[in-house]
Formats: C-alpha cells, structure tokens, sequence
C-alpha cells in the first residue's frame, strides 16, 4: 500500500519544526461584529471625556489646575489599581485574574472602579487584569441604568467607552488564541480564563433576557460571542495554512499532488502540536482539538470538491482517490498520535460516497484502458523485433524474452495502484486485468503464429520460438497466482497458451519428424523383417537432435520430449495398421509379438531417460503385442475391452487393421472380437488422445 509517510518524506527543502503550528504572524485583526464600532467608540473614549461621569462633574470645567492636582492623588501602578478586584470582592463572579480562595481584604466599595483612560491603557499594554473591572464596569453601567436617573445620552456615551474598552479585550484575547503555540502557558491560560469569563456572562445575560427584559436606554452588547469567533479564526488559520504555497521541490510530482501533499502534512503536524500542547492548556468544554481538527477538515474537504468538479487526468483521479480512500483516513485520522482524538470527533469522509464511486468507476475504466494499450504495446515492440531477426537473450542457458516479465509487471502495477487505494478496489480491477490478459494472448499467439509462417528463413527463428514457448510459463504461473482459487481459473484464459505452445513445438519438430518418416517406412518396405535395426536408426536420429532443444525451460523441454514420445509410439502404431502384413501362422505372429513388445520397451526407456513422462503410453505397443500373439478369440476379447479402458479412442477401424494381421482368424472370430467394442467399459483416468491420431484406410 502506497503510504503517506513516503510522500512526506519526498518533500526536500520543507523543514518544520515538529510539533509547532506556524500560524500566521500578521498582526491584522480577527473579524467581529464590533469592529466598527470599536474604531469609532475607541477614538471617542480616548479624548478628555474618557473621564468617568462622576470624576467629571466633581471638577469644574473652568478649574483645570485643579483636576490635575486631583488625578495625581490617584493610586499610581497598575498592581495597585486592579488589587481592588482581587481582593475582597463581595458581589458578581470572580475575575479571571482573581486565584480562587484568596482571602478577602476590604470591600470592594472601599475603591473606586479605575478610569476608563486606565483600564484603555492597562488593555494596550495586554494588561489582561483589566477584564476583572471591565466587567465590573459594564455591571456598574447596567446597575445605573436600571436605577435610572442619569439621561439617556449619557448612558449611551458612557456605554460606548465600555464597548471600545471591551473591542480592545477582545483583539488582545483574541490575537493570543489566534497564536496560541507563541504564547507563554500562563499567558495562554489567562487568556482562556478570558473567555470563559465572557461566555459565563454571556449565558447569564441570555437568561437574563429569557427572563423577562426591561426597559433600558442601553443598547443590549450581549451575548458577545467570543468563543464563535474564536473558531472563526481557527478556521481562518486553518485556511491560511493549508493554502500557503507547498515548497518547492519534489522533482515528477503534479502540482495538485504537491499541494495536496502540503495540506496533508501541514494538516497532521498541525493538529499533533494541539494535541500535544493545546489540548493540556485548554478547558476541555472548548474542545481545542474538535475546532482545530473540524476546521482544517473542512478546508481539506472544501478543495477536493472543488477539484472533482473538473474532468480530471488519469494522475490526478488517482491521487484525489488515493488521498480520500487511504492517506487521509489511515496516514492522518487514524495516525497514531491522532486517533485517539480524532475518531471522537468523527469527521467522516472528504468526499461524499456517490462522488467516490464515480470517482472509482472512471479510475477502473482509466487504469484497465492504459493497461490494454501498454500491453498491446510491448507486444509490437516484440513482434519488431521477431522480424528484424533480432536474436533473443540467454538467461541461464536458456532463450529469454523480456515480453512476459513486461506483461507482468503492467498487469501487477495495474493492481497495485487500484490497491493503494482500497483492498475492495484491488479485488474488482484484479478480475477486470485478467480479462484484459486474456484477450491479450489471443493478440499474442495470433502474433506468433504470423510470426512462424513468414519468417521461418530468419537466422534466429528457432531461437525467438523458444524464447517464446518459455514465455509460457511466467504467464500461466502470473495467471493461477492472481486467481483466487487456480483451480476456479476458467480453461478458456489459458488455451491461448496452450495453442501457443503447441504451435511452437510443432515449429521446433517439423524438421525431425519430417527426418523420421522415411525410416518409419523401413517397417512396411522390408515387412519387418528387422525391426531392431530400423528402431535403432529411428532412436539414434532422435537422440542426435535433442540437443537442438537444450534451450527451453526444463519444463518444456520435458514436454517436447513427450511429444516426440507419442509421435513415436503413434508412427509405430500406424505403420502396424497399414494392413501390408498377414501372418497365418502361430510362429509368425508371436515372432512379430516379440518384435513389437521388445520395439516399445526400447522406446519407453529412450523417452523416459530422456525426461518424458508420458506413462500413459506405456501399454500402447505391449498391449497390442499381446493381442498378435494371443490364439483364443476369448482371450482376444478380454485383452481387447483392457486395451480400450486404456485408450478410449481405440475404435473398431483401429482393431480391425490390428486384427487383419492374424491370418488365421475367421472372419465370424474377428466380427465376435469387434463387438467387444460395443459395450463400454469405461476409460482410465489418464487416458489422452492416441488413436483418434491415427488414420487407418
């Protein structure tokens, strides 16, 4: 299975540092729903009316002199400032900078809320203390609108300072999430602390509100939503991240592939360093890993769909199958730093399961298509070279050619990269590639068959048709190990094979068997009258040509040596049934008997030292003996209905030129013996086709 790990490692020049997410270092700001309004409140409140209402009317306008004597007899230091919301807080939800279980010093009436031009400049400074008294703020401005007394507009003005004091918050909370692998552990969980605080008070505005609300000149700033637009900018992050440019690099690899290489290992990085280092700082309602993992789900998901909308390549619906069916799935959700995680979140697929299959559909009709035309081009290339006379190559001592290893390697890659994809994808396209082999050796042997018809004057004829036969095997033996059960493989796929095979011995023997025809007749011209020596004649031609076939597989060669074995036996038997000999007396019959058992011995020994294993042959000539040297037409009889258990093929035409060399037989004994053939007495399991070789006039 193609692994995603080689297609990171294939990316030289893209180092990162494990573990850290490289967000984005722009210091541009997260989209809010206030942004706005926080630019204008912000330029409002940071002017001399920034001065809270009550300090205001307590200084009279014409006395400047005097409200700077008053503002310098205020606490100076922050730390003293926010110490009145750390300590001794009596009324609303503890702060986020306030440490549960600190005691309680002095009410918090004993201080005055800090400024608003204080807690703008604590919040520029990323003061994130300053969110305990904003809240404090915003709960004071709520109170006295409620109380009612002051004039709308200065309602609205004073709650414009808070809205821009909380604009500042939020980018400060927001800009140290939106960077959390930057920021130091405590600053991150202040920040955290933050948000939680907001979305407390959120609910509890909400169910303020449920509960019935009241008239009021204040603008409702609730729920403010801090934690959506906190995912919001993960999912920003996640964008910008997966969209940068991959590096550059990655010498035979498809832009698509480059980018979706990128995002993949941009992607599992990314999301190891949350749960690694995020997920330990995060409250575990905020689910960190979920908004990561979902966000850069959906971008990832977001450009496959987008790519599948165009008529892609043969390459590029591989790759986008590869990445959807294996990569992605195995090499990422299911990594092992990451499924723990992430099948709790249950993403589920890129694409959705009708686009996979049409995906899968036009990737089988694809691959099957380039397999036929591969090799339907190899076996040009082949067959060039048969009738350029090129000679074949020596492997081993034998003739080889590289046709079969390229056939073989076409059909595997073909199955190999439909099984990078999914095991169930490999079992379809597996039958699919063998059909296609199967048509390709019809293609084959048509080829070779044109090929011994017109070139057999090339010097290296017999070399390329060896080299061919040899072929066979790696073929057959590719075919049976693919097939789930070589049992189950039809017949149909191998007879091509087969014929070629056949073909190609033929091609080799012609020339010997055409030799061995004149020396067969010997047995009739003479009316064997020395059978031995014409015999020895026959083996001793045999035996100086087999070295002729040296070259072919072992198998083969033992094959062909069962070839020449039947043609012998075959020859013999016809030379038998040329109904030239009529022997009347007993003496004579059992002579030839003797002759004809003593003649099958000496070729049984020849063949099977020779390799052949065709012990089927092995009753042809002494069973036809017995039935020459037999009188007793029962006997006969008995010996006859043997022999056709034997060779089913053994037929009365065949029997009646065996017989008709008994002189002595009556024509009444011979009719008897004949009809033995009638009745069937079965055929033996290893019977093949020897007689129906045999022409008899």
């Amino acid at each position: 299975m193609l692994k995603m790990m080689t297609f990171f490692q294939g990316l030289p020049g893209q180092q990162t540092v494990p573990g850290v997410l490289d967000f984005p270092r722009s210091s541009q700001k997260l989209p809010s729903t206030s942004e706005g309004e926080s630019e204008t409140s912000m330029s409002e409140a940071s002017s001399e009316d920034l001065v809270p209402p009550l300090e205001a009317k307590a200084a009279p306008e014409s006395n400047k002199d005097q409200l700077t004597k008053q503002k310098k007899k205020r606490p100076k230091g922050l730390a003293n400032m926010f110490s009145v919301f750390t300590k001794g807080r009596k009324k609303g939800p503890p702060s986020s900078a306030q440490p549960e279980g600190e005691p309680e010093s002095q009410p918090e009436s004993s201080r005055p809320l800090p400024t608003v031009e204080e807690l703008k400049a604590a919040l520029e400074r990323g003061r994130l203390e300053a969110a305990g008294p904003l809240l404090a703020l915003e709960r004071e401005l709520q109170a006295a609108a409620a109380r009612g007394g002051e004039s709308a507009e200065e309602l609205v003005r004073r709650q414009s300072k808070v809205e821009a004091l909380y604009a500042l918050l939020r980018d400060q909370v927001l800009g140290l999430l939106r960077r959390p692998l930057d920021v130091a552990p405590e600053r991150l969980r202040q920040a955290l602390a933050v948000l939680a605080e907001q979305e407390r008070e959120d609910r509890r505005a909400a169910e303020a509100e449920a509960a019935g609300p009241g008239a009021s000149a204040l603008v409702s700033a609730r729920p403010r939503r801090w934690l959506q637009l906190w995912r919001r900018g993960v999912a920003q992050a996640a964008e910008e991240r997966l969209c940068a440019r991959p590096a550059a690099g990655a010498e035979g690899r498809s832009e698509a592939e480059r980018v979706f290489l990128h995002m993949g290992r941009t992607m599992k990085e990314d999301l190891e360093a949350v749960v690694e280092r995020l997920k330990p700082l995060f409250p575990a309602d905020v689910d960190v890993v979920a908004a990561y993992a979902e966000s850069y789900h959906e971008h990832f998901a977001a450009q496959l769909a987008a790519m599948a909308q165009f008529e892609l390549c043969e390459r590029d619906t591989y790759m986008l199958l590869v990445w959807v069916q294996n990569l992605y799935p195995n090499d990422i959700i299911n990594s092992p730093k990451l499924a723990g995680e992430l099948q709790r979140v249950r993403l589920g697929s890129l694409l959705p399961p009708r686009q996979i299959r049409l995906l899968e559909a036009t990737f089988l009709s694809n691959e099957v298509a380039s397999v036929r035309e591969l090799m339907a081009r190899a076996l040009q290339l082949e067959s060039q070279r048969w009738a350029q006379d090129v000679a074949p190559q020596r492997l081993d001592g034998h003739c080889h050619s590289e046709l079969a290893i390229d056939i073989i390697q076409i059909i595997s890659q073909g199955q190999a990269k439909a099984e990078s994809i999914t095991l169930d994808l490999g079992m379809q396209i597996k039958h699919m590639l063998l059909l296609e082999l199967a048509a390709f050796l019809r293609s084959y042997q048509r080829a070779f068959d044109d090929f011994l018809e017109r070139c057999r004057q090339l010097r290296n004829y017999r070399g390329n048709v060896i080299a061919n036969i040899n072929n066979c095997l790696s073929l057959r033996t590719s075919m049976e190990q693919k097939w789930q059960n070589p049992q189950d493989l039809p017949g149909h796929l191998l007879d091509p094979l087969s014929e070629l095979k056949s073909r190609g011995f033929d091609a080799l023997l012609q020339r010997l068997f055409g030799d061995l025809k004149p020396l067969f007749k010997k047995f009739t011209q003479t009316r064997w009258a020395a059978p031995e020596q014409t015999l020895e004649e026959i083996l001793s031609t045999v035996a100086d040509r087999l070295p002729e076939f040296s070259e072919l597989l072992d198998c083969f060669r033992e094959e062909l040596v069962e070839v020449v074995h039947l043609h012998l036996v075959k020859e013999y038997i016809t030379r038998l049934s040329k109904r030239s000999l009529v022997l009347k007396t007993v003496e004579q019959q059992q002579q030839l008997a003797g002759h004809i058992l003593a003649n099958g011995d000496a070729i049984q020994r020849f063949c099977a030292q020779n390799g052949s294993s065709a012990t089927w042959l092995h009753h042809a000539l002494p069973k036809l003996a017995e039935i020459i040297r037999l009188q007793d037409p029962s006997a006969i009889k008995i010996e006859v209905a043997t022999y056709a258990t034997w060779y089913p093929d053994f037929s009365k035409g065949h029997l009646s030129a065996i017989l008709s060399i008994k002189g002595n037989l009556s024509s009444g004994d011979v009719k008897s013996i004949r009809s033995i053939l009638d009745v069937s007495m079965g055929a033996h399991q290893s019977s093949k086709p020897l007689f129906s070789l045999i022409k008899v006039g």
